[in-house]
C-alpha cells in the first residue's frame, strides 16, 4: 500500500490540520521559559478527553518512541490488581464520560461530512452536476458505515454512563466497535486518494469548493455555539484520528478496572484488536513518516526528539532537538501573538551524512564544561519545594485560582532554571564541514540513546544537502506538529492528579546479568530522577573477565519524588589513555541500558519484589522494596546496651572511656586514607551486604575490625557510617533542640542566626558535640578534594543533613501529613543547617564552651 505522501499537491495545508483535535495544556512556553500563547490551531476544536502523555503520543501505540525502551503493549500487570475499587470505578466513570462527550462532537463530525453527499448525489444525475457518482463515492467512501457503527456505539453506552452503577459493564460495547476496524482500514486505503479528489474537484468547481471550505458542525447539547465551521479536508481526517483516541481511552479504561471485573477481559481484547490495527497501517497514516522527503526522494521521518541544554556562546539555552531520518535540527520554540500557530525557529542544522562525534582528543581541544554552582541548585530546590507546600495550602484552604496560578508560574521559573543549569555531562556533536556544538545532559543515559539514535541512522546510504530556505522553512514548520515531547519535563507541567513521585528509601539488590556475547569486566550503575532530572547513585563492583556475572549487590537509595528507576550496564575500561578531559574519568563503554517505572502499588510493599529489566538483548536480574519517608523516621528503641548501633552515644562513649565513638573515629580514618578521592564518596551506595558485616563485626567489637576495614571497599565503609548515625535512638543533633534548629536557620540577621546557632551547638551533650564537630571537620577535608571526587559541601550537607537532624515521630506527626511534605518542610532546613555549620571558620570545643556571646535564653 502506497504511503500518504501527498507529493505532487499543490499545498501542505492537510499537514496544518493533523492534531487539530488534540487539546493543549494550560500553558506552553518557549524554550527561553517565557509563556507562550494558549490554545489549539486556528479552526479546531478542544476535546474534552484526550491523553497526550508522550508514551502515547499518535506515533501509534505498539512501538517504542525514537528508539528507547520498548512500551508495553498493555498496561503493567502491576497497575489494574492494585485498583482500589470504588476509586477505580469512579475514574472510570469520569474517563468514559469524557468519552462520550468526544465521541457525541465525533458523530455530529461525520454528519456535517454525510450532509452535502444526498444533494450531491442528487445532482449526479442532472443535466448540471457538481460531482459524478464516482467523485462522490471516492471521497465519501465508508463515511457513512463508519457514522452508522458509532452512532450505535454512542446509543448504547450513553444510558449506561447517565444511570451509572459501579457493576456496570460495557466491554462488550468496546469489544464489538474494536471488531468493526476492517471499515476504518478499507476507509484508510482510500484516504488518499480522496484527499486527492477533494482537492482536484474544488480546483475545478467554484460550487463544490465553497461547500467544501465551510461544513457546518453542531456543537453538543450543552454547547452554547450551535455550529461551527471545518473544511472537508479536516473533517476526512477525523476518522484517522479517532482510532487513537479508542485506543487511549481502553488504555485508561484498563488502568482503573479491577482485574476481576467482568470488563477487564474485554477491554483487553479490544485493546489487543485496536493496537494490532494502528501497527498495521501506522505508516500509512502517522504524519511523522510522511513531512517532507528526503534529497533522494524518500520520506523523511521523525525518529526522536527531546528537550536538551546547549551552550551557545557561553551560555545555557533550552532547546527542542529533532532527529529526523538524515538531518539532526536544533530549534527554539518562538513567542508568536494570540491566535497564532505556534512555530519553532530553527537555530542550526546537521544533515547526518555531515554528523561526526567527536575524539576524546579532540574534545580534550574544546572548553571545558564549569558547573552550576552546588549551593545556588540547593537554593532552587528549596524555592521549589517551599512553592510546592504553598500551593498545596493554598488548594486545602480553597484559595483563589489567580494566587494558585501566579505560585505555579513562580514554580515553573525555578524548576526551568534548575532543568537549564543541573546538567553537566558534555554531549558534543560535529558538523565535519565546520562548526561544534555542545549539549550538555544530566545522564549518561540520554547520551547514549542520543548517539546510539543517530549511529543507527548514519548505518544507511546518506548524502550530504543543503536546505533552501524554503525547505527549511517547511521542515521546522512541521516540527509543532510532530513532536513527540510537548512540555518541558518540569513538575509544574503535570496534573494535579499526576503521581507526586515517592519520597523515602529504595533498596535494591542486583543480581545479575546474562546476554553478553564475550568476556568483559563488568559492572551497573543505578539512577533515579530527581526534580526533573536523572541523578547517579549507586555503582556495583567491577566482575572481573566473565559473561554471566553475578553482584548479588544491595544499596540503599534516596528518593526526591522519583518515579523512575534506570540500570545501565558497562563494561570496565583500564586503558588510562582514554580519559574525558570533561570530568576527568576514564570512558567505560556502555553495553546496555534499561528503566522502569516506579508504581507506588508495586514497591510499596514490605517484601522484596523481583524483576528482569531487558537492554539490549542483555538480561539484569533485580530486587527492589520501598520504605517511605514516614517509616525511615521511626528511631530504634534505646533499651539495647550491647554493641554499638541503635545504642545511644553517651552510652558507647562512657563504655569506650572515648570522646568520640570508635565507629566513627575509624571509618572517618580509613576514608581520609584510601577514600577521599573517590567520586561520589559518601553519595554513591556501597554493598548492602558488605556494611550489615561491618556493622555485626562493630557491634561485636571483633578484634579483626582493622583487617577487615583495611580489605573493604570503601564505599561501604561510607555507608557503616551513614548507617551509624541513621540507627541511633536519637538523632545527633538531638530530639529536643530539632525545633531551634529549625528555627534558628529561618533568621534572617547574620548576627541573630549566628548567635542562635553556636549557641544550639553550646546546648548539646558533650558526646554529641564533639562528635559532631569531628565530623563537620572530616567532611571539610572531603570537600577540599572536590574537583577530584565532585563531592562539595553542599552535596555532603544533603547526604548528611536528614541523618544527623530528624523530627522526631511525635513532631513530624503533628506538623505533616505526608511524605512529600516532609521533604518540602524539612529536609531542605536540614540540609540547610548543616551547610551553615560545613562554611562556618573551624569551631572549637574549648572555644565554644568558654564564648557565651550573651546568649541566655533556654531552648
Amino acid at each position: 500500500m502506497e504511503p500518504l505522501s501527498h507529493r505532487g499537491l499543490p499545498r501542505l495545508s492537510w499537514i496544518d490540520t493533523l492534531y487539530s483535535n488534540f487539546s493543549y495544556g494550560a500553558e506552553d512556553y518557549d524554550a527561553e521559559g517565557h509563556e507562550e500563547q494558549k490554545g489549539p490551531p486556528e479552526g479546531s476544536e478542544t476535546m474534552p478527553y484526550i491523553d497526550e502523555s508522550p508514551t502515547m503520543s499518535p506515533q501509534l501505540s505498539t512501538r517504542s518512541q525514537g528508539g528507547g525502551d520498548s512500551i508495553s503493549p498493555t498496561p503493567p500487570e502491576g497497575l489494574a490488581p492494585g485498583v482500589e475499587a470504588g476509586k477505580g470505578l469512579e475514574m472510570r466513570k469520569l474517563v468514559l464520560s469524557g468519552f462520550l462527550a468526544s465521541e457525541e462532537i465525533y458523530i455530529n463530525q461525520l454528519e456535517a461530512l454525510l450532509l452535502p453527499m444526498k444533494p450531491l448525489k442528487a445532482t449526479a444525475t442532472t443535466s448540471q452536476p457538481v460531482l459524478t457518482i464516482q467523485q462522490i463515492e471516492t471521497i465519501f467512501y465508508k463515511i457513512q458505515d463508519i457514522y452508522e457503527i458509532h452512532k450505535e456505539f454512542y446509543d448504547n453506552l450513553c444510558p449506561k454512563v447517565q444511570q451509572w452503577d459501579s457493576q456496570v459493564t460495557m466491554g462488550h460495547l468496546f469489544q464489538k466497535l474494536a471488531s468493526q476496524l476492517g471499515v476504518y482500514k478499507a476507509f484508510v486505503d482510500n484516504y488518499k486518494v480522496a484527499l486527492e479528489t477533494a482537492e482536484k474537484c474544488s480546483q475545478s468547481n467554484n460550487q463544490f469548493q465553497k461547500i467544501s471550505e465551510e461544513l457546518k458542525v453542531k456543537g453538543p447539547k450543552d454547547s452554547k455555539d450551535s455550529h461551527t465551521s471545518v473544511t472537508m479536508e479536516a473533517l476526512l481526517y477525523k476518522p484517522i484520528d479517532r482510532v487513537t483516541r479508542s485506543t487511549l481511552v481502553l488504555h485508561d479504561l484498563l488502568k482503573h478496572t479491577p482485574v476481576d471485573h467482568p470488563d477487564y477481559p474485554l477491554l483487553q481484547d479490544a485493546l489487543r484488536i485496536s493496537q494490532n490495527f494502528l501497527s498495521s497501517i501506522n505508516e500509512d497514516i502517522d504524519p511523522r513518516r510522511t513531512a517532507v522527503t528526503t534529497p533522494k526522494g524518500e520520506t523523511r521521518q521523525l525518529v526522536k526528539d527531546g528537550f536538551l541544554v546547549e551552550m551557545s556562546e557561553s551560555s545555557r539555552k533550552l532547546r527542542h532537538v529533532f532527529l529526523f531520518t538524515d538531518v539532526l535540527l536544533c530549534a527554539k520554540l518562538k513567542k508568536t501573538s494570540a491566535g497564532k500557530h505556534q512555530q519553532y525557529d530553527c537555530k542550526w542544522y546537521i544533515p547526518l551524512a555531515d554528523l561526526v562525534f567527536p575524539s576524546p582528543e579532540e574534545s580534550e581541544a574544546s572548553p571545558q564544561v564549569h558547573p552550576f554552582p552546588d549551593h545556588e541548585l540547593e537554593d532552587m530546590k528549596m524555592k521549589i519545594s517551599a512553592l510546592k507546600s504553598e500551593i498545596q495550602k493554598e488548594k486545602a484552604n480553597k484559595g483563589q485560582s489567580r494566587a494558585i496560578e501566579r505560585l505555579k508560574k513562580k514554580m515553573f521559573e525555578n524548576e526551568f532554571l534548575l532543568l537549564l543549569n543541573s546538567p553537566t555531562i558534555p554531549f558534543r556533536i560535529h558538523n565535519r564541514n565546520g562548526k561544534s556544538y555542545l549539549f550538555l545532559l544530566s545522564s549518561d543515559y540520554e547520551r547514549s540513546e542520543w548517539r546510539e539514535a543517530i549511529q543507527k541512522l548514519q548505518k544507511k546510504d546518506l548524502q550530504a544537502f543543503v536546505l533552501s530556505s524554503v525547505e527549511l522553512q517547511v521542515l521546522t514548520g512541521s516540527c509543532f506538529k510532530l513532536r513527540t515531547v510537548h512540555n518541558i519535563p518540569v513538575t509544574s507541567n503535570k496534573d494535579d492528579d499526576e503521581s507526586p513521585g515517592l519520597y523515602g528509601f529504595l533498596h535494591v539488590i542486583v543480581h545479575s546479568a546474562k546476554g553478553f556475547k564475550q568476556s568483559a569486566n563488568l559492572y551497573c550503575t543505578l539512577e533515579v530522577d530527581s526534580f526533573g532530572y536523572f541523578v547517579s547513585k549507586a555503582k556495583t563492583r567491577v566482575f572481573r573477565d566473565t559473561t554471566e556475572p553475578k553482584w548479588d549487590e544491595e544499596f540503599e537509595i534516596e528518593l526526591e519524588g522519583s518515579q523512575s528507576l534506570r540500570i545501565l550496564c558497562y563494561e570496565k575500561c583500564y586503558d588510562k589513555t582514554k580519559v574525558n578531559k570533561d570530568n576527568n574519568e576514564i570512558v567505560d563503554k556502555i553495553m546496555g541500558k534499561g528503566q522502569i517505572q516506579l508504581d507506588p502499588q508495586t514497591v510499596e510493599s514490605k517484601n522484596w519484589h523481583t524483576d528482569v529489566i531487558e537492554m539490549n538483548g542483555i538480561k539484569v536480574e533485580f530486587s527492589m522494596k520501598f520504605t517511605s519517608r514516614d517509616m525511615s523516621l521511626k528511631r530504634t528503641p534505646s533499651k539495647k546496651q550491647t554493641g554499638v548501633f541503635g545504642v545511644k552515644i553517651n552510652v558507647v562513649t562512657k563504655r569506650e572511656r572515648s570522646k568520640v565513638p570508635y565507629i566513627v573515629r575509624q571509618c572517618i580514618e580509613e576514608v581520609e586514607k584510601r577514600g577521599i578521592e573517590e567520586v561520589g564518596i559518601y553519595r554513591i551506595s556501597g554493598v548492602a551486604t558488605d556494611i550489615q558485616a561491618l556493622k555485626a563485626v562493630f557491634d561485636a567489637n571483633n578484634k579483626d575490625i582493622l583487617l577487615m576495614l583495611s580489605d573493604m571497599d570503601i564505599n561501604a565503609i561510607a555507608g557503616t557510617l551513614k548507617l551509624y548515625f541513621r540507627e541511633l535512638p536519637e538523632p545527633l543533633l538531638t530530639d529536643r533542640l530539632y525545633p531551634a534548629f529549625m528555627e534558628g536557620i529561618a533568621l534572617s540577621d547574620p548576627a541573630a542566626k549566628e548567635n542562635c546557632m553556636m549557641h544550639l551547638l553550646r546546648s548539646l551533650p558533650d558526646p554529641n558535640l564533639i562528635t559532631f564537630l569531628f565530623l563537620l571537620e572530616h567532611l571539610k577535608r572531603v570537600a577540599e578534594k572536590e574537583p577530584i571526587n565532585k563531592m562539595s559541601l553542599h552535596n555532603l550537607a544533603t547526604v548528611f543533613g536528614p541523618t544527623l537532624l530528624r523530627p522526631s515521630e511525635v513532631e513530624s506527626k503533628a506538623h505533616l501529613t505526608s511524605a512529600a511534605d516532609i521533604w518540602s518542610h524539612d529536609v531542605m532546613a536540614q540540609v540547610q543547617v548543616l551547610l551553615y555549620y560545613l562554611q562556618h571558620p573551624p569551631i572549637s570545643f574549648a572555644e565554644l564552651k568558654r564564648n557565651t556571646l550573651y546568649f541566655s535564653t533556654d531552648v
